[in-house]
């Protein structure tokens, strides 16, 4: 890019001016006729080199600047947000964080974006300076500091003191234009940080049921969006897979299966094998007893029991990637089981600093603001949930080094989590001014009474079942619209498992997490509102425009060199900015975590693109011969520029669309 990326124009103005005069400066000082004294030769030698060297670093911090952005979209919701700050610095330099309140116009009257600073800062004045100024006044203020940019064509000021601003045509047409060029980047996001994402983490020898659902399909997304924001991830999958119920499975195995060690054990329904164990130890006294002298033997590494409990872990593991194969699921590992040679060291630390208390046997620690205490070791001398969830907070943040931490897990851990985070302050593992640690809670998934989600038996729904019934759903919708007519047998299966899949995850992820939300498999298969069916066929229907017009990618590409976007149609115009947002959307849900907001903003742009669609012709045809007459290029190339964000938001949200559907 030619010119001054814009999100960096205003950080850099001031740069740029002092290296102009930094310039001068040292022209000055050449010339020594042209000093009013006559200084020493060594002292003006001294202060040249110091001129010349802070020259240097201001040009390679702008070439640094310069770099970064041409890697990443611009969002200009920062932009903007950079250049009203620098103008309101401007206009009140004494003002200590004057509130920066930037935001999409919701009428094309009112401009594109604007500014709202001025009705904060009227207050801010009247309360801390007793004066009393009319928030038009400020907005007048800001406007005559605005700094020289390339973004802006014109700002109004409207009743009270909003300042409405109007894009310039050239700049949005030319970040359209990069976006073809360069693909969809991620927005700047600064230093490159560690993420850790614990999420899915189902039970070891229990089915994953349909309460795991969110916690993968969210997390998995939170992943993908920071792994494409250039952020170091690493997905954790905290399975429970330790435990004293590992004792009754293990003693149930030697009695069902005593050649386990040389003949691998045939079990093919471990939920029904769960099930008889847990009824023996609640029936018969003697295999109770049998079930704690195995938990002990495991807990001390015995050979024997370590290869019984691999043995049960596989059989759920094998279950497990069959779930996560059909999510497109990716994580790592690291169960309850890898932090238990550390909980020792956890009740060490808290004692040597005297946070532990002793509560009838139990090893206690109170957390200020926390009314329920930490247990970190029972009476029997074993360790608990709370010790092992110390111990992986710790190695998360001492041993992987993570900047942010993200616990994805439901809203009835909360206490416990926060509890947690506050204990690992407390001691001195982490201050969150520095360390993010987050629990990204969610509600639950109800059925369409509005009560928890469960078979007609009552049982819990498993969740390889829902996605069975997914498919099958799916297949029944592709057919009433008779795709299998128009599709062959292969296009067919992919858009089956696009829509069952893509419907599934997209239901949840466009519900705001922490509400509850219903599971209806109707409405998420319904191709009209905001679905993923509606999204998918919009995205196929999108990409044939130009295959219809027999354009292809390597035609899109020149054309995406060579042509200028012209956006003098209200509705290119509209499209065009709300292509251009999809940096703002992605940089609120790293900050908010909540993706719905990307959900929303998906059919958003679809329904902007059918306003676009019908409004304006991409490609004319001879209504007698049906013959194209003429192919608007750069109306292709808005809707090839929509087709690619739309695809780069369903990556995210872990949906795989298909050319034909």
């Amino acid at each position: 890019m030619e010119a001054r990326v814009a999100q960096s124009a205003a950080r850099l103005a001031r740069q740029e001016n002092e290296i102009k005069l930094l310039t001068a400066e040292i022209e000055r000082l050449k010339n020594f006729g042209c000093l009013g004294v006559s200084p020493s030769l060594e002292g003006l030698r001294d202060e040249n080199a110091k001129l010349k060297y802070r020259l240097n670093f201001l040009k390679k911090s702008l070439q640094e600047e310069r770099s970064k952005s041409m890697k990443s979209m611009i969002n200009i919701n920062s932009c903007l947000q950079e250049i009203f700050g620098a103008a309101i610095q401007a206009a009140y330099p004494d003002l200590e964080n004057p509130p920066l309140v930037v935001t999409p116009s919701q009428q094309p009257k009112f401009g594109d974006y604007q500014c709202n600073s001025a009705m904060g800062i009227s207050q801010i004045l009247l309360k801390t300076r007793e004066q009393k100024v009319i928030p038009r006044e400020i907005a007048e203020k800001i406007v005559k500091n605005i700094p020289a940019n390339e973004c802006i064509e014109k700002v109004e000021i409207a009743g009270p003191g909003f300042i409405n601003v109007h894009l310039r045509k050239d700049f949005v047409s030319k970040q359209l234009s990069s976006l073809l060029i360069n693909g969809v980047q991620p927005p700047a996001t600064g230093k490159r940080k560690k993420v850790v994402v614990d999420f899915s983490s189902p039970n070891i020898a229990k089915e994953m049921h349909v309460g795991h659902l969110r916690s993968t399909i969210i997390g998995e997304s939170m992943c993908r969006l920071f792994e494409f924001a250039g952020y170091e991830v690493l997905r954790l999958n905290h399975l429970g897979d330790w435990g004293t119920q590992f004792g009754m499975l293990i003693a149930h195995l030697q009695d069902k299966f005593p050649d386990y060690l040389t003949v691998s054990p045939p079990i093919g329904d471990l939920q029904a094998f769960y099930k008889e164990s847990k009824q023996r130890f609640d029936t018969e006294e003697e295999f109770k007893k049998r079930a704690y002298q195995c938990v002990v033997l495991l807990q001390s590494k015995n050979p024997d029991f370590i290869k019984a409990w691999n043995l049960i872990c596989d059989v759920s593991r094998r279950e497990f990637q069959k779930i996560y194969n059909c999510l497109d699921i990716t994580i790592i590992e690291r169960g309850e089981s890898f932090y238990h040679e550390m909980m020792k060291d956890i009740v060490k630390e808290f004692e040597d600093k005297g946070f532990v208390q002793v509560d009838d046997g139990r090893k206690v620690v109170f957390v200020p603001g926390f009314p329920v205490p930490l247990t970190i070791m029972k009476s029997d001398g074993g360790y608990t949930y709370d010790t092992s969830d110390l111990a992986a907070l710790k190695h998360r943040l001492c041993e992987e080094k993570g900047d942010i931490l993200i616990y994805v897990v439901d809203s009835g851990q909360s206490v416990h989590l926060q509890t947690v985070f506050a204990a690992g302050q407390m001691i001195g593992w982490y201050d969150p001014k520095v360390t993010r640690v987050a629990h990204a809670a969610f509600g639950v998934v109800l059925g369409e009474d509005k009560k928890k989600f469960k078979t007609r038996s009552g049982d819990t729904v498993r969740l390889i079942d829902l996605l069975e019934e997914g498919l099958k759903r799916a297949m029944d919708k592709l057919k009433d619209k008779e795709r299998d007519k128009v599709l062959t047998p292969e296009e067919l299966k992919a858009a089956q498992t696009s829509v069952a899949f893509g419907c599934i995850k997209y239901a949840d992820l466009s519900h705001n997490r922490l509400n509850d939300y219903v599971f209806s498999f109707d409405k998420m298969l319904d191709d009209r509102g905001n679905t993923a069916a509606y999204l998918l066929y919009a995205f196929t229907r999108i990409r044939a425009i130009a295959r219809l017009a027999n354009i292809d990618e390597q035609m899109l590409r020149k054309a995406a060199r060579e042509e200028v976007l012209v956006l003098d149609h209200e509705k290119e115009w509209k499209l065009g900015k709300c292509i251009l947002r999809f940096p703002e959307i992605l940089q609120k849900i790293l900050e908010d975590l909540l993706l719905h907001t990307l959900c929303d903003y998906l059919y958003e742009l679809a329904t902007t693109f059918t306003e676009f669609y019908d409004s304006c012709y991409c490609v004319e045809k001879d209504r007698q011969t049906g013959q194209i007459v003429k192919v608007n290029m750069w109306r292709l190339l808005l809707c090839e520029a929509t087709a690619t964000v739309m695809a780069k938001g369903f990556d995210i949200l872990g949906i795989k669309p298909v050319q034909r559907m």
